[in-house]
């Protein structure tokens, strides 16, 4: 489960901002949104609201970037430049961008952390602790001065510090030969952490498809949630069909894509839909091309579908950008009961998301520790802020029993769009 992250000097992030799952005392709020591990009180789910532009994006970007470092980094080459996107705002800004993540992940909790520039590694950190009130332990600690380690807590970096090049992680180094440690951290990365577009949605059907083909139990519920949305569809059939090369293709080429599609074959799959007399009596079924004929919000949760059900289904942690395009509030609603309640969530998954969708706030599904915000400053640069960090124009804090959709749209917690009228 992810506890905290942390970005600085990335895109439009700055200065440190942080957001945390660790559940607030919030004694009278949603108990079954919370749950324990490791004597944690974590979140179950975490929305990020804000205007167009003001950095929510490039917070779910910064997620994902921080995943592609850590598991590329046992791919690069001495001379490899780093994906440095720092914020281009500020005359002359070089420092480092700096990602960290705590996670809890089998009987440990880890802080790992690293900061870089385009050139290098600059600094890197591991810390592991086994409960919340327990004393951190660090693991390996990386600067300019060179990398320290615990030998007896973490032997597998002994001798290692001197043949890690300065693009590379230590902590990929020491995973990739067999790192008993490291390999447990960088499988959080690679296994228990997804991020996903809810508007380049396309690129997970290939996953929720073979899901369905391969009558995986995850397809099962799956179907079963989209019954329960009434999206018009009885069941969902897949098969095979060989991949045919088009009329229009230069004879040279011929050769070189009969040799790429050899043994490839599509997952084709139709939708079952019940077919009525003129009296309105069920009289049969009929199929349907999926990608055909279902709208285009009916194929984004077809889509989102794999990815949401393999994640209850591990226990994992699920990022989504704009999670509500093309889809009924409804709907949203309905994913997000699916990680707050423990009888679809046993396995404590984790749901990021970034919205418009206000009326989510107003459902009062949602605890004040689980709505975020992101707004720019003057100098564009964006803030990250928790509901229950912001103070009022009296001096209070907002309450449980106030009506945050309102007074969001209204502009009491800041992180809307001000048009301006001409």
């Amino acid at each position: 489960m992810l506890l905290d992250f942390t970005v600085e000097n990335f895109r439009s992030f700055y200065s440190k901002k942080t957001f945390s799952l660790q559940a607030q005392k919030l004694s009278e709020e949603a108990k079954d949104n919370v749950t324990q591990y490791l004597s944690y009180n974590v979140l179950k789910a975490l929305a990020v609201y804000g205007a167009n532009s003001s950095g929510k994006s490039n917070l779910i970007s910064a997620l994902q970037a921080m995943k592609y470092c850590v598991l590329s980094s046992v791919k690069l080459n001495p001379q490899d430049m780093l994906p440095y996107t720092p914020f281009l705002l500020l005359k002359e800004n070089i420092k480092p961008t700096v990602f960290e993540v705590t996670f809890l992940k089998g009987e440990y909790c880890y802080r790992y952390g690293f900061s870089y520039t385009q050139s290098g590694i600059i600094e890197e950190w591991l810390f592991r602790k086994t409960t919340a009130r327990s004393k951190e332990q660090p693991l390996f600690i990386r600067n300019n001065d060179g990398i320290a380690y615990n030998e007896a807590k973490f032997p597998e970096g002994i001798g290692l510090e001197s043949k890690t090049n300065g693009n590379r992680l230590f902590l990929s180094l020491c995973a990739q030969l067999g790192g008993e440690i490291s390999n447990q951290v960088i499988s959080w990365f690679e296994l228990d952490y997804r991020v996903v577009s809810g508007l380049n949605n396309q690129e997970y059907r290939d996953f929720s498809k073979m899901q369905f083909h391969q009558k995986k139990e995850v397809s099962q519920k799956a179907l079963s949630f989209f019954k329960t949305l009434q999206l018009g569809f009885d069941d969902i059939s897949t098969h095979e069909e060989e991949i045919t090369i088009p009329n229009d293709i230069p004879k040279e080429l011929l050769p070189i894509l009969k040799r790429e599609i050899e043994g490839k074959k599509n997952i084709e799959m139709e939708s079952i839909h019940t077919i009525y007399n003129t009296k309105g009596v069920a009289c049969g079924t009929d199929r349907f091309s999926f990608e055909e004929m279902e709208s285009s919000g009916t194929r984004k949760l077809f889509d989102l579908s794999g990815p949401i059900f393999d994640t209850l289904e591990k226990g994992a942690v699920l990022v989504v950008d704009e999670l509500d395009a093309k889809m009924h509030p409804l709907i949203s609603q309905h994913l997000i009961r699916l990680f707050n309640n423990p009888n679809t969530n046993p396995n404590n998954a984790q749901l990021i998301f970034t919205t418009h969708d206000t009326h989510l706030l107003s459902s009062k599904m949602l605890r004040r520790d689980q709505i975020w915000f992101t707004e720019k400053n003057e100098s564009e640069q964006t803030d990250l802020f928790c509901l229950t960090d912001i103070v009022l124009p009296d001096g209070t804090k907002p309450r449980n029993d106030a009506n945050y959709e309102k007074n969001y749209i209204a502009g009491r917690y800041g992180a809307i769009p001000y048009i301006i009228n001409e």
